[in-house]
Formats: C-alpha cells, structure tokens, sequence
C-alpha cells in the first residue's frame, strides 16, 4: 500500500493542450464503480494544474485552490485510467473558471465547472450552530473504524486509502434500528498526504461525499447514485481530524438531497456541499 494514496489518485501526466491522463486505484471505489468525490478531486486537481501550467512568471496563481466544483455525472467508471480535458473560460487576478470532463475509454463520466480562488484566511463573520459542534475533535474510542472485516468495508473500500471512524450514535444503521436521515463521522487522510497541502486540499473536497447514504437510517438500502454534487473550499484545512455531517431535509419518492459540512481540527468549516441523488431502489 502507498503511503500517499491521495496524491497517487490526483497524480495528473500531461498530454498537452489542458489534456491529462490519471490512474484511479481500486481502493476509491463504492462497491465495483469509483467513488463520486474522489472523481470530483481529480476534476478539481485537473483545473489547478492546468492553472498553473499557463501561470508563468505569476506566482500569485500558484496559490489559488478549487474554491468550488459543480459536477454533472453522466457514467460509473471502472477503477483505472481516466482522461481529462480542461478548458479555461476565464482567468482573472481574483478568480480563474474552467470545465472539465473525466472521461474512460471515449466515454463520458463527468462534466465538472471549477472555479479556482484564494481560501478564507480571516476569522468568519458568522457561523450557524450544527449538531456538528458537539462532536469532539477527534474520534472517541466507541467510534468504529471502516477497515478489515466491518460489514461497510467490504462496499466502502475508500476506507483503505484513509482512516474513517464512525459515531455510532448516529449511525442507526449499524443496529438495524433506525433514525434521523444524519451521519456523523471523523476522517483523515494518510500523513504523507495530510503534510501537503494541495494533496489535503483534494481531499477535503473528497470528504464533502464521503458518508454512505443517509437514506440508511431510514432502513432504505441500496445503490443511491449521485445526479449532481456541488462543493465548496471554504478554507485550507489545518492538520489533524475532520469532522464531517452528511443530512438530508426531504427523502422523496424518487430523489433526496445530501448535505455534507467538514470541519477541521480547529473547528472551522472547511467544505460544504450539497448533491441530488436518486433514491435506492
């Protein structure tokens, strides 16, 4: 196993002319298919270095990161070599835009817009109380781990390349009880990748669709395949846990909303997101 499992999957080999080629490994799969927010990850890796291949003598560009990646996903890919292609549609002092598609064998998987900036560095203005809050900052030892022979790992495989924990007070789904649509669990990624910040960046966005559905709280089980996932960078993550909280308001008869918020090991929202998902069957 690497010891830099993130910065392998958004390791881009340039083709030229804001085209890349990048190889997913199995482990950033649910299931048989790759994982949504790692896909997102590679979109958002993508734009940044095409970014900076037009950068020249502009170091400011160097520093600006994916503030936000609206994805349209069209196929399920297989874990392996995937292709992208970038095309810049703006690129300004304050922020630069771009669309990329992640396509597999000529096939079409995912239409990304990303929009690159610079983070929240300041102190924020306001924040809204969460149920978040209350979580602590690192995982208690109740907290299960997503690893070897735990029911979730045998489909969850991303857990392989990342330590994922948990809370089981509020994943009902582990007792086969069942509960508000709310999931609450802490991840990090490998140190190697936690020690570079672009890497942690990535995997930030990543983690902004990192929880099983929350359909199974309410004993609704099943692939729920996300439609469209929109992610936004608040701010660079500081070293340490994550906390995130996947929610959802509506569970309808055909599609539900996912809400995904991150802290950092200060406590300060780093991602939040929001997607449209089909209901399992």
């Amino acid at each position: 196993m690497s010891t830099s499992p993130f910065q392998d999957l958004n390791r881009l080999t340039s083709l030229g002319d804001g085209r890349y080629t990048a190889t997913i490994d199995p482990i950033w799969t649910i299931g048989p298919k790759v994982h949504g927010g790692s896909m997102m990850a590679v979109c958002a890796a993508a734009a940044r270095q095409c970014l900076r291949d037009g950068a020249g003598e502009n170091d400011s560009l160097l520093k600006m990161q994916p503030l936000a990646v609206s994805a349209n996903y069209l196929s399920a890919p297989d874990p392996g070599e995937v292709e992208l292609e970038v095309i810049v549609r703006k690129q300004g002092r304050q922020v630069a835009l771009f669309d990329v598609e992640l396509s597999q064998a000529g096939r079409s998987a995912v239409r990304a817009a990303v929009t690159l900036g610079f983070p929240d560095d300041g102190d924020p203005t306001f924040v809204t109380a969460s149920s978040i809050d209350d979580m602590s900052p690192e995982p208690p030892e109740s907290a299960v781990a997503v690893i070897g022979d735990h029911p979730m790992a045998q489909v969850v495989h991303v857990g392989q390349g990342c330590d994922m924990r948990i809370d089981t007070t509020s994943a009902h789904f582990l007792t086969g009880s069942q509960g508000e649509a709310e999931v609450r669990m802490w991840v990090r990624p490998r140190p190697e990748d936690e020690n570079d910040i672009d890497t942690a960046v990535l995997f930030a966005i990543m983690a902004g669709d990192i929880s099983a559905p929350v359909t199974m709280n309410r004993g609704l089980f099943g692939w729920a395949p996300t439609v469209q996932l929109t992610t936004y960078l608040r701010r660079l993550p500081t070293p340490g846990w994550l906390r995130v909280r996947a929610s959802s308001d509506v569970l309808g008869s055909t599609w539900f909303e996912e809400d995904h918020a991150v802290l950092d090991s200060t406590g300060a929202v780093v991602v939040q997101s929001r997607q449209l998902a089909m209901m399992p069957r």
